[in-house]
């Protein structure tokens, strides 16, 4: 009898984990499709009045209200970067030595580097839930079945109407770890799609803000 008891305590504890694992899953899903179309939407506003001001100073002097998102970051990444080789007493510091293109690429890489693993946080859960929930659920029917195998000895009937219930009831724990696992698998390739397309988009605005930086320094220094 305390095996019995055990075992439905298993059973009960594999379903509550699924349900959890249902629950992760979903919150992250509605707060990724938030967070991507929030990025995107700021990252196109920012982009269009970056791309149109005059300057880097007008760039750089866009109103608050258009410099958020992940490409404004980078941006200000990179004008508190030129402001500080600007400076005398700062560009004197092991931090600037070397070729200036090289240096404020290398830290506009690790600003990007920074949104891409903001743009990346969660989908290491959604794959992790959709590679171990089928497994939890097979867990589950396993012990169940173990324990239908035991009330069934108990009763002394092996009659098909004493088999089929408990050992059905046994086998939805495999659905339902089947039914967590594919949400996460979906959501996790889409995600992870969208993330590098995010990326790429994020490399390219960087390359540009680069050439700009630099051209106009170039400009200014034949001036």
């Amino acid at each position: 009898m305390p095996f019995h008891v055990e075992t439905a305590f298993i059973i009960d504890g594999t379903l509550y984990t699924l349900l959890v694992f249902s629950l992760i899953t979903w919150t992250l899903i509605f707060f990724k499709v938030w967070q991507f179309a929030k990025n995107n939407y700021y990252n196109k506003r920012y982009g269009y009045a970056f791309w149109n001001a005059k300057d880097l100073r007008a760039a750089e002097e866009l109103p608050e209200e258009q410099s958020r998102g992940p490409k404004a970051r980078i941006a200000k990444c990179g004008f508190a970067w030129l402001a500080e080789l600007n400076d005398p007493v700062a560009a004197a510091s092991l931090k600037f030595r070397g070729a200036p293109p090289d240096l404020l690429e290398q830290a506009l890489r690790k600003q990007t580097q920074d949104e891409q693993r903001r743009m990346e946080s969660g989908l290491t859960m959604l794959a992790s839930i959709g590679s171990t929930a089928p497994f939890v659920g097979l867990f589950g029917t396993v012990m169940g079945i173990m324990n239908a195998m035991h009330d069934i000895s108990a009763s002394g009937s092996a009659s098909l109407d004493v088999v089929a219930g408990p050992i059905g009831d046994a086998l939805i724990a495999t659905a339902i770890g089947i039914a967590v696992a594919v949400p996460a698998v979906l959501a996790y390739n889409f995600f992870l799609r969208r993330a590098k397309h995010h990326r790429a988009s994020l490399e390219h605005f960087v390359d540009g803000f680069l050439h700009i930086a630099f051209g106009e320094k170039s400009t200014q220094e034949k001036e």
